[in-house]
Formats: C-alpha cells, structure tokens, sequence
C-alpha cells in the first residue's frame, strides 16, 4: 500500500508516523514544498524572541526520525492531482503514484491589496525564511509596523515586543482579535498593549508603503476615522489572515468550499483522498456544521483520524473539533472557546474587572454551557474547555454561575461528580 501526503506540518507528519504505527509495511512519502526539516509555523515567533533556535521549531528532534521509520520526505510541490489515475504531479514534471492521498497542505497567508506591499522590506511572518528576514531586521529601536492583530497577529507581536523594536499595529476592526474576543475582551488587550508602549490603531487601515527619502525605509499612510497618518517603518509585517492552500487541486474533482469537504473519517467526496488540517472543512464541534479551523490541536486531531482510516480502521471518527485559543500577550493571558458570541435565546454572564485585567464572559443554550471568553483567569482556563466539551447539564448551577461566573470550580466538580454517579 502506497500512502502519499501533501503537507509536511503538524498534520502530515502525525498522519505519517501513525500510519507507520498501523502498518509496519506501507510505503509512506511526506511532500513539502519548503527546503526545511518538517516544522511548527506556530513556534517561529518563539525563535524570534530567541527561546528556541531554528532547530527548535522542528517538529522531530530525534537524529534520522523520519528514515528510521521509513519515511520519505520529498522537497516539491504540488501543481496537479490527477484522482482518476491516483497520481500527482510536481513542479520538476515527475509524476507520484498513490493508493492513499493525504492532502494536509495548510495554509498560506493573505496579502491584502495596498500599493507598495511587494516591495523587499515588506514580509508575512509564515515560514522560516520570513523569520530569517524578519530577524535581520527587526533590532533593538527599529520602527516596524504590523498589520493586522487577529491571534497569529498577536503571537508575531508578541515576538516582536521581545526585541525591543518600537512597534506600531493596525487593524481594521474595532479591536484586537476580533475572530476571538468580543468588544470588551479585544479592546482590554489594546488596553494592554498600549501600557506595553505598543500603539495600536483599532479602526484603521494602511492605504499604501512607499519608499522613504529619510533615514528610515518606508513611509507608510495609516487611515483612520481622524484622518491620515503617516509614519516611519524599518521593517513592515502583514498578518492579515490565512487561507487554505487549494489552488492545486483544480481539475482534481476534490469538492471545497472554503476548505476542503471532508466527511467524519477525514475523507473527501473521491475514493481514497483524505483531507485534514487547515485544508480541511471539518465538522465543529459546537455548531455541527462544517468549518475551517486553523489551529494546531485540530490540525493533530485530524491527522490522527485520517491516518486510521487510510489503514482500513473506519471506525475512527471526527465528533467534532472544539473552537478554542490561548493567547499570551505580553504576559495578559485571554482564552475564548467554543461558541464564545453566544446564540439567539441563550443566557449570558460577564464580570469585568478592568482595573484588574480580569474579564470573564460565558454563553449558555438552555444550562448549558457553550462558550466563553476569559482574560487574566487563567485557573478556569481547562474548566470552561471541559464543560463546554462535556455538553454537561448544570442544572442549579447555571443559576449560579449566572449570579457569579467564578464559581466554576463548584460547578464543574458537582455537575461531573452527578454525572459519574449516575
């Protein structure tokens, strides 16, 4: 049996190696299009700051890993699926045959349409050979501008921070990661920020990069509700969102939509092609509809189900990822998980303490819990997780937690300890 994988993330290579687990004899290829051992883009803003060197950020640290497990790793990639024949086809012409296809092939950033944003100097912070170039430029008391605060944002600006640059962010929406905090909770981490000595530009858009006459790089328009600003830039980072990497597949009669369309054993509408990661429209947990969810616990998650299902173990399953994230920023820790904008008819919570840094917010459907937002409570952080994943009726307690969302601790213990009883 031949198993072929697009993709040499977190995704790819959990997949590969589980295969391996489950079939002693298989052979297996990994294909990555980037001249660099398999890695985690999620720890790059950690090797920035300088915690962990490039090595760090591999996904395998053990000598000859992947060629002790028989485990090919290809540097191409991939232009063509040709599902009728079970081959694909690579940049240099050749062509590799498949009984099984993997296609974990992520994620690759958005680059928003300003003039002047193609120039050298102007870098997404995505692969190893951004954070070379980032590295070289980001010193000690360099301007640099970041568009863009969504979570990945505020990682690479967490980074940033770290090198004692003197930083600017802006971003378009009326706070800082909008996809995961609400009003309260995004602008409580501008807040943050901004007492960091980090400005931050909520509502506001770069217009255009242009080169600069003085003694800094760039001159950059920034246009908010007051007007135009201009300011001076060493070094410009867009991080202004990702999308799956599907152009290839065109031709391929693999469905997508804004992913690829996997049911839950990660396959796709065609016989023996699988898809999982942020490639993969899977099912969320909380809605039961079918999303892309870039994040590194789904992407291991889905690798794990499609490995098994390749070998012929069809009992595995996808029940659902749960939407969550963890951001540390400047040290504020904030979480939101699950269905965190709450639904029409829930009942909701909030306890705001901003003098504190402290935020807490939980959405309910019925006495149930469903999601929540946190900033600054970081001892609730696996509690609201486990009750939102649990689907447990709180019963008493939701009233409880309605009066005080702290006592989540109480709630958890007697609604998991009622459960078990019966």
């Amino acid at each position: 049996m031949k198993h072929l994988i697009i993709g040499a993330g977190p995704s790819g290579v959990i997949a590969a190696e589980h295969i391996r687990k489950f079939d002693k004899s298989a052979s297996i290829t990994i294909i990555g299009d980037e001249p660099e051992a398999p890695y985690s883009r999620m720890a790059i803003p950690y090797h920035l700051i300088g915690n962990i060197e490039e090595e760090g950020t591999h996904l395998r640290h053990t000598a000859g890993h992947f060629d002790n497990l028989n485990i090919k790793l290809m540097n191409e990639r991939v232009i063509r699926i040709d599902s009728k024949n079970k081959s694909v086809e690579l940049t240099n012409g050749d062509n590799e045959s498949y009984d099984k296809l993997l296609i974990a092939s992520g994620s690759r950033p958005v680059s928003p349409p300003i003039p002047g944003i193609g120039q050298p100097g102007v870098h997404s912070c995505w692969t190893l050979e951004d954070a070379r170039a980032i590295a070289a430029l980001a010193k000690p008391g360099a301007k640099v501008i970041q568009i863009g605060a969504g979570f990945i944002a505020c990682i690479i600006l967490e980074a940033l921070a770290r090198r004692d640059v003197d930083l600017t962010v802006v971003e378009m929406e009326n706070r800082m990661v909008p996809r995961m905090m609400d009003s309260i909770a995004g602008n409580m981490i501008k807040d943050w920020c901004v007492h960091k000595n980090i400005d931050v530009f909520t509502n506001g858009q770069v217009t255009e990069i242009r080169k600069s006459e003085g003694p800094h790089t760039f001159k950059v328009s920034v246009k908010t509700a007051d007007g135009t600003t201009e300011l001076d830039a060493d070094l410009v980072i867009t991080a202004t969102g990702v999308r799956p990497c599907i152009d290839f597949l065109e031709g391929s009669g693999v469905d997508v939509d804004d992913g690829i369309i996997v049911d839950k054993n990660m396959q796709t509408n065609i016989m023996d092609i699988f898809a999982a990661g942020d490639v993969a429209q899977g099912k969320d947990f909380c809605t039961g509809e079918y999303s892309v969810q870039a994040i590194q616990p789904t992407a291991a998650e889905h690798g794990l189900i499609a490995a098994q299902n390749m070998v012929g173990l069809n009992s595995a399953e996808c029940g659902g990822t749960i939407n969550m994230n963890v951001l540390d920023t400047i040290g504020l820790i904030s979480c939101s998980f699950g269905l965190w904008q709450g639904v029409e008819g829930g009942d909701s919570c909030k306890l705001v303490e901003k003098d504190k840094w402290r935020y807490i917010n939980l959405q309910f459907d019925g006495d149930v819990l469903i999601g929540a937002t946190a900033i600054g409570h970081t001892q609730h952080v696996g509690i609201m997780r486990g009750l939102i994943q649990s689907e447990i009726s709180l019963g008493l307690w939701k009233d409880k937690l309605l009066d005080n969302p702290l006592q989540l601790m109480g709630a958890y213990l007697a609604c998991t300890q009622s459960a078990t009883i019966k």
